[in-house]
């Protein structure tokens, strides 16, 4: 059933939120778990649409996968498929990441190409190019990725690309490498803590890897990987996400059990547009409303995550004056930007940079979510509308945030999740 936000805006957020596990972790970690035979135990695991998915398709690979208890999944995949077919992998991109696992172990993958997320193109040669530097034999047809690693070894692989290293594609060459002889050393590696938590669990299941967290990583084959408990880290930008909600509101918000680590250059710029931030050792508290006009420049981690680039734009709403998003990369991220203009936000668009000129009232709309982080960040502008503000085509969020008009209420937010059929007369919902 199709269903819609409805948010009314005008209420200040208070109080404390626990930060979920990190989606973009636990999807590359339960790939990873088709590299052994043995039982491979993940916590902490958000309860998400992508996560139900992955689910799905290690089943389909032949893996027994279970959910005995919330945040807790386990899977067993003694034998396991080398063909993933699209009507699968179609639901979302970070499906691609199971190439590393099964060339790994079966040393052969037949993918189709995956889907995802409409925020610009998103191709996968980054990938293809790192197995090929591994000896692997890679053909694309029909829409068809096929890959014969049975003569491969480790060797030099460059992930740099166009818009910095590819996070998937880093954990795909280390999740094929770990079972590939010789040593694989990745250049321009993705350094973002979703990397380290999946190469910090695969140490923990037999692998050899250095450096993860820098921009090479090393890895040495090993014959065989076993079983693991592991605990997947905290959701960087759902605590994110939470932050914007309470400085976009003036209030006082608290995300406990994250890394404030994780979210330096983030945590700078709202010091910088006027948000009184603190942090603890596993902690962070903003409050009071932006201030300042600032300018954002997205890129790989450490810099500003693209993932916050849409809540950080609702934010600048709030500010007297001209701020600059500049997207570096996915470019053509900004299909948010006309939705927020429909609830009277100034926004000018100028190739991959946005300007927005804030401190215009904003009222409540019905509006179309385009993607997942584009959903949060119309909830988050809605909060500060007048009126009522309808947010449609939310099965987009569902795919990052775990019960996220709940926990918004639990802040003091005035959202609710109805049925479509509940929209006001003259509204459409696709």
């Amino acid at each position: 059933m199709l269903q819609v936000a409805r948010i009314r805006g005008g209420h200040v957020l208070k109080g404390t939120v626990r930060a979920a596990g990190s989606k973009n972790a636990s999807l590359p970690l339960l790939a990873a778990s088709l590299l052994t035979g043995e039982t491979v135990t993940l916590r902490n695991v958000p309860d998400l649409s992508d996560v139900r998915y992955m689910a799905e398709i290690l089943g389909h690979q032949g893996a027994i996968v279970a959910n005995p208890e919330p945040g807790v999944w386990t899977v067993r995949a003694e034998q396991i498929s080398h063909r993933t077919p699209y009507d699968l992998v179609r639901k979302m991109r970070a499906s691609v990441c199971l190439l590393g696992s099964l060339i790994g172990r079966l040393r052969q993958a037949e993918m189709a190409i995956p889907g995802g997320c409409v925020i610009g193109p998103r191709p996968i040669d980054l990938h293809l190019k790192g197995l090929e530097a591994l000896g692997c034999v890679v053909t694309v047809e029909a829409g068809v990725v096929q890959v014969d690693a049975s003569r491969a070894r480790g060797d030099m692989v460059f992930m740099g690309g166009p818009m910095g290293s590819t996070v998937l594609g880093t954990a795909n060459i280390v999740m094929a490498a770990t079972l590939t002889p010789g040593v694989t050393r990745i250049e321009c590696a993705a350094r973002e803590p979703e990397v380290v938590d999946l190469c910090t669990m695969l140490i923990q299941m037999g692998a050899k890897i250095r450096g993860h967290g820098t921009g090479i990583i090393e890895v040495e084959g090993v014959a065989s990987l076993h079983g693991c408990d592991h605990t997947v880290i905290a959701d960087r930008i759902e605590a994110g996400t939470y932050l914007v909600a309470g400085a976009i509101t003036g209030g006082d918000v608290t995300v406990t059990h994250c890394d404030p680590s994780h979210l330096t250059t983030f945590l700078d710029k709202l010091r910088e547009a006027g948000v009184q931030v603190e942090t603890g050792p596993d902690f962070i508290r903003a409050h009071g409303k932006p201030t300042q006009a600032v300018e954002i420049i997205t890129e790989p981690y450490p810099g500003f995550p693209t993932d916050l680039q849409a809540q950080f734009m609702a934010l600048q709403l709030l500010v007297d004056g001209r701020s600059t998003v500049t997207e570096k990369i996915y470019p053509a991220r900004f299909m948010h930007a006309a939705e927020l203009q429909r609830m009277g936000a100034e926004i000018a668009i100028d190739g991959a940079t946005a300007a927005i000129y804030g401190d215009r009232p904003l009222s409540g709309a019905p509006v179309m979510a385009s993607d997942l982080r584009a959903s949060a960040a119309l909830i988050l502008a809605a909060l500060i509308a007048k009126g009522e503000t309808w947010v449609q085509r939310l099965y987009h969020l569902d795919r990052g945030y775990e019960r996220f008009e709940e926990r918004l209420r639990s802040l003091g937010a005035d959202v609710e999740r109805l049925p479509a059929s509940d929209l006001p007369k003259g509204f459409a919902e696709d």
